[in-house]
This record gives C-alpha cells, structure tokens and sequence, in this order.
C-alpha cells in the first residue's frame, strides 16, 4: 500500500467503500421488490385469441404444419435420408411416428 493512501476509515477514503455493504450490520435494509404479471399476460392471451378469430383451429392449424413437414423432407435422395436420419437420432430434428422422414 502508498504511504499516502487513505486506510479504511480515512474521512480521504472514498464513499463507495465506506458505506457498509448489504448484510453487515449498520447497512440500510433490502427491500423485496416483485412485480406479478399474470393480469398482463392474461390480457395478452385473450389479444391473442382475439385475433385469431372465432374460426380458428387448433388440430385444423396442427395438422398441416405436420402435413407441410412431411413434405419438407419428402422425396429425400439416400444420403439426405441418412443425414435426416443421423440428425433425428442426434435429437436435432424431431423424428415423424415411423422414424423416417416421408417419402
């Protein structure tokens, strides 16, 4: 240490390190602070579903994203069937019911 550095306590010292850090005694109390976003995230849905429109469907929606992922990887030549594979086995890509990609 310099002969002419302030030592703990100095009134030279800097006031960042002569307050007293949370959790010593003397040290100003923590506040809890929380913020509850169910209502928010509530009202987002209902937006959500709002937009969608009443002739919405869900299994309608989820069918045809299965349909057009089967087409994605149809008609695969053998070596992108091997790397489909190798990547569906990785757990990189999800698998289809067979295991195989669609042909």
């Amino acid at each position: 240490m310099h002969p002419d550095a302030p030592t703990p306590g100095d009134p030279d010292e800097p006031a960042a390190r002569n307050r007293p850090a949370a959790g010593r005694p003397g040290s100003p109390a923590l506040t809890d602070f929380a913020v509850d976003l169910t209502s928010h995230e509530l009202l987002r849905r209902a937006h959500v579903l709002d937009a969608l429109g009443p002739d919405w469907d869900p299994l309608g929606a989820l069918r045809d994203e299965s349909a057009a992922y089967d087409l994605l990887y149809s008609g695969l030549s053998e070596e992108q069937q091997r790397v489909y594979d190798d990547l569906v086995a990785a757990g990189v890509l999800p698998g289809t019911g067979s295991g195989r990609a669609a042909t």
